[in-house]
């Protein structure tokens, strides 16, 4: 019998292929599971008998398929049983909008001193999280922890117990390779600092790390002024996240070939992020303090000494009217209304700051996908800032590296860069709505989501999030369907606008209380468009595809075309598909007076 190979398209599509290539279209090469009951109607009428992969080839028939690397075998027919129902080309369009969700685990899931703790208790946690048909967790690897005990010390035992748990349990796996200090920002419950032995480095060149203008050091990540620079026993910064993702991937190679990992979050700056850090809460930010640059070490004020010169300007120096982390900004001579922000010296820096941070995250995601080469998983990479937003200087994502004003997108030249590697741009605060906002705070999060997925889909990459904030509410996840579909679904074909898929901001006990947990179920059904769980990513919307070789470096002169300002895709009004409003709130209070009752 003829053989074909595994399709991308969606299943109308793969009908035409399987008949060209002679076979019957009910006859579905599919990947081998284990230990996986027969599955329901939407599972492309495949099921498992044992270790064997069946499909139904008509009434009362079940032949066993060969796995994706061989050729099909010929039928064998089985003992009669009950067999699921063909899946229609309807759900077949309809799983063009299942939307995966993925759950972060908790900071600390890997202790400090590199243990698994509470095994039997996660493993309950991560079973629950199945049952409720969440697709996989996401966690840190931290850098920190991993290479503790000196240069190329890498002790992955821990986070090899914690994976094998959750492939147990039939999640997936996001995993973010994590080189920044836990412990100063926002919703930090724990302290995971970055390695001793690079902390001791600083001791004796503090200038390793971010600096503000009054001198005062972040220790929470490596400026990216010493990216390139050979002082870490003569490997440069960019160098030492290189060789700690070639440990991962040699000591995580089986889990990588088995597809439990299928995304790679290169973490680029504090909290994971691709952004300066100017506003840690451990130097006494409070919200929505406008933050402060951080390019006042050596290296940086030397970098754009360089760059200014080049450029005729030799006299420039960095700022020094900029203010300080709780500043507004009409408190500064630099973001004021007629400020230096609108300048020639004040746009050259802004646009010199946010390159840096572009060629910085440009360069470590190279990196990543020489590393990862070959493996079906995605790369990824995080932003955020959504205070300010609604003023023409945007202070505070300019402090973080975003040089985003009313006329010039800061987002769009973030995407492009992300293309080059075929990456997902991760963004967080979709659960947000303006009117839960201090108007002192002058917050865009809706706004802002609609202009960083519109420059995601703009640059054609794919678009994930996050939730900024740990949240319960029907109004919240409300807000998160409404983004993760803008346009609602579409029943014909694949929707014009969604996300890759959504994880939320974390698992704890509270996440799995009962009303929470009743309203994260229904969350976790709409998300998937009212279908069950799918365990195969290939099924629904861009499959997995083994990652291939990011393509060549895209000049920044073709980056910045990007900082054009292009209307934002528009999104609707309110989400197609919802957990409820204030009835179904009501009626859950209900639910829960009567459980205490009987209790």
């Amino acid at each position: 019998m003829a053989s074909i190979s595994h399709s991308r398209l969606y299943g109308w599509e793969k009908k035409a292929q399987l008949e060209s290539s002679g076979l019957r279209p009910e006859t579905l090469v599919v990947h081998r599971q284990e230990k996986c009951a027969v599955r329901s109607p939407l599972s492309n009428n495949m099921g498992h008998v044992g270790n064997v992969d069946v499909l139904s080839l008509g009434p009362s028939k079940m032949v066993k398929v060969q796995a994706l690397t061989s050729d099909v075998a010929a039928p064998t027919p089985l003992p009669e049983m009950e067999v699921p129902t063909l899946v229609t080309e309807e759900k077949e369009r309809m799983l063009a909008n299942y939307v995966p969700v993925y759950v972060m685990l908790p900071l600390d899931v890997v202790s400090s001193e590199n243990e698994l703790e509470n095994k039997e208790e996660l493993r309950a946690q991560l079973k629950q999280l199945r049952a409720a048909d969440v697709d996989g967790v996401m966690v840190d690897v931290w850098w920190g922890i991993i290479e503790s005990k000196g240069p190329k010390q890498y002790e992955w035992g821990a986070y090899r117990t914690l994976f094998q748990m959750v492939q147990e349990c039939g999640l997936k796996l996001q995993a973010i390779m994590s080189f920044h200090q836990c412990g100063g920002n926002v919703g930090d419950v724990v302290n995971i600092p970055i390695p001793k032995w690079v902390r001791e480095i600083g001791k004796s060149d503090p200038d390793i790390f971010y600096t503000n203008r009054r001198g005062t050091r972040n220790i929470e990540y490596l400026t990216i002024g010493v990216d390139n620079r050979p002082l870490f026993g003569g490997r440069t910064a960019v160098e030492l996240y290189r060789d700690y993702m070639k440990s991962f991937k040699e000591n995580m190679a089986d889990f990588l070939e088995a597809g439990l990992i299928i995304d790679i979050e290169v973490g680029l700056g504090p909290a994971g992020e691709l952004r300066y850090p100017s506003y840690p809460e451990s130097q006494g930010w409070k919200f929505p303090g406008i933050g402060e640059f951080q390019c006042y070490d050596k290296y940086m004020k030397a970098e754009f000494k360089e760059a200014a010169t080049r450029a005729g300007h030799p006299e420039w120096e960095v700022p020094d009217d900029t203010g300080k982390y709780n500043d507004k900004p009409d408190d500064t001579q630099f973001f004021k209304a007629d400020g230096t922000f609108l300048t020639e010296k004040g746009k050259f820096f802004l646009t010199w700051y946010s390159n840096m941070l572009i060629n910085h995250g440009d360069q470590i995601l190279d990196e990543a996908n020489q590393i990862f080469l070959g493996y079906k998983l995605k790369l990824a990479a995080k932003a955020r800032i959504h205070w300010w937003y609604k003023v023409p200087n945007h202070a505070a994502e300019l402090t973080a590296g975003y040089y985003n004003l009313d006329e010039r997108d800061g987002y769009r030249t973030i995407a492009r860069m992300l293309s080059r590697h075929y990456a997902i741009m991760n963004f967080t605060c979709v659960e947000m709505r303006d009117t839960e906002q201090s108007a002192a705070a002058k917050s865009g999060p809706e706004e802002l989501v609609q202009q960083v997925f519109s420059a995601g889909w703009r640059e054609d990459i794919e678009v994930g999030c996050e939730n900024a904030l740990s949240r319960y509410d029907r109004k919240a996840y409300n807000q998160i369907l409404k983004n993760a579909r803008p346009n609602g679904v579409n029943r014909n074909a694949p929707p014009k606008l969604r996300i890759g898929g959504f994880t939320y901001l974390r698992l704890s006990d509270d996440l799995l209380k009962g009303k929470n947990f009743r309203i994260f179920k229904t969350f976790v059904r709409k998300m998937h468009a009212d279908q069950d769980y799918f365990q195969d990513p290939q099924n629904y919307y861009r499959p997995l595809v083994p990652l291939v070789r990011s393509k060549p470096k895209i000049p920044i002169e073709v980056i910045l075309e990007a900082t054009e300002p292009l209307k934002p895709f528009p999104f609707d009004i309110a989400a197609d598909m919802s957990v409820g409003g204030d009835f179904a709130d009501l009626l859950d209070n209900v639910i829960d007076k009567v459980t205490i009752i009987f209790q």
